[in-house]
């Protein structure tokens, strides 16, 4: 494959989200939709990657970093007017260059080396558009071919005949164009039409009026489809996560109710991994082989080691680590702590930035006070430590291997190896209060009655 730069169009105002967030940014499986497209191209190994923003263009600048050149358009003259504005951006640049849409966020590689390769293919094509056949082709522009590779005209729906508009093979608006052709053919396009725009399709008729044969290359319309409101978003994301479901199954775990499973752009799964209903899986989550993740649980940022077992209702926050066959159990939450081999958190425990041991016993209740209201501190429990329910571990502090720690204590300084800590006041005994309270208040409310 030559060298190539990808021309990412994203200046929309986006004005069907309602959104303060600039449309091409809105998440699908917890990644911006242009990450989505960036990360596909990124793939082919492109020479220069340019995203031209208008509207709301700082929140794409912060949001590339250095990752690609923003070139600016404003105002919005229409898409042939968009790839204009990356000229100073591909100056010297004498390659490929693959246009998208930012809002377009899952064009495969194979699709985009596809366009690449046509263009180099015997009859030497001066632009290759992406088409794909509607259901409803609507307002997309026609795409008119005789044999299926060439283009004998290109229209948009506004300026098509009827015949035309009969046709269901439509115009994706991403194309493959020679750098060398690109600007030149540009330059000619006016804006005579209905909208009074500079469309980028235009350089296939242009480059046809020069005696130039232009290419098609066909894909499927899901690859294709645009996303413009918070309805589209919707349908995105349920075709990706029905998409991750499959190939999670398919690649040896088990989902016992597929549809209320929900994954990152990054989820990993090991094999045979069980996934219970009702599981959210947010960014940056691995799973190892033979772990079991018991349904209402959340986990992100997390790691899951080897026939571990999370949940019911458990929470993992970034920096949970379970080591092989550890534990979490119901209504436990776990953030920046690692969970030793074998070691159990079975209940109603909270472990934020902590170390638990090999072994160790975390019983029901139990709090690391990570937290002073300022900065945070780390707990350390050690391999084979006991901690009694309704603890609470108040940060910094160690635990040793082997110590015991009573039920309801407070620690609040460090428990050496193998030694029982107890902090509890003395329990106050009084024989026959009890009866003496009950037999009281029975006769007050007594009297209130008559009353």
């Amino acid at each position: 494959m030559n060298e190539f730069a990808a021309i990412v169009l994203a200046a929309g105002k986006g004005t069907r989200m309602k959104s303060d967030l600039h449309k091409v940014l809105h998440p699908i499986a917890g990644r911006p939709m242009l990450d989505h497209l960036l990360a596909s191209v990124e793939q082919l190994g492109p020479h220069r990657t340019v995203v031209v923003a208008g509207h709301g263009r700082e929140q794409i600048e912060a949001a590339l970093g250095t990752r690609a050149t923003v070139a600016v358009q404003e105002p919005q003259l229409g898409t042939g007017h968009a790839v204009q504005q990356t000229e100073a951006a591909l100056a010297g640049f004498s390659g490929d260059v693959l246009v998208l849409y930012g809002d377009v966020p899952f064009v495969s590689p194979a699709t985009m080396r596809s366009m690449l390769g046509r263009l180099h293919e015997g009859d030497a094509p001066a632009v290759v558009v992406l088409a794909f056949r509607a259901a409803d082709p609507g307002a997309y522009g026609r795409v008119i071919t005789k044999d299926g590779r060439t283009v004998a005209k290109m229209v948009e729906a506004k300026d098509a005949s009827e015949a035309e508009l009969a046709v269901d093979l439509c115009n994706s608006g991403m194309m493959a164009v020679r750098a060398s052709d690109l600007f030149a053919l540009l330059g000619k396009v006016g804006n005579d039409n209905a909208a009074g725009e500079f469309y980028l399709p235009d350089i296939v008729m242009i480059a046809a009026r020069e005696g130039r044969v232009s290419a098609l290359v066909e894909t499927n319309e899901a690859e294709v489809q645009g996303i413009n409101s918070r309805g589209e978003l919707a349908q995105a994301e349920a075709r990706w996560q029905a998409a991750r479901r499959d190939q999670a199954m398919a690649e040896g775990a088990t989902l016992i109710a597929p549809g209320t499973v929900f994954f990152a752009w990054d989820t990993q799964l090991g094999r045979d991994v069980t996934v219970h209903p009702n599981v959210v899986f947010g960014p940056g989550v691995s799973v190892a082989d033979g772990a079991v993740i018991n349904s209402f649980s959340h986990l992100e940022g997390a790691n899951v080691g080897p026939q571990c077992s999370v949940g019911p209702f458990a929470r993992l926050r970034p920096g949970a680590v379970m080591e092989t066959a550890s534990k979490v159990g119901n209504f436990v939450e776990m953030k920046a702590t690692v969970l030793g081999k074998g070691a159990k958190a079975n209940h109603l425990t909270y472990l934020g930035d902590a170390s638990v041991g090999e072994g160790a016993n975390i019983g029901a209740g139990t709090i690391t006070c990570n937290y002073d209201g300022y900065f945070k501190y780390r707990t350390e429990i050690g391999p084979r430590a006991f901690i009694g329910s309704n603890s609470a571990l108040v940060a910094p502090v160690r635990i040793g291997a082997d110590a015991i720690v009573g039920a309801g204590s407070t620690v609040t300084h460090d428990v050496d190896d193998g030694e029982l800590r107890l902090v509890r006041a003395e329990q106050s005994v009084k024989p026959g209060w009890a009866d003496r309270f009950h037999d009281a208040m029975k006769k007050k409310k007594a009297a209130e009655r008559k009353d």
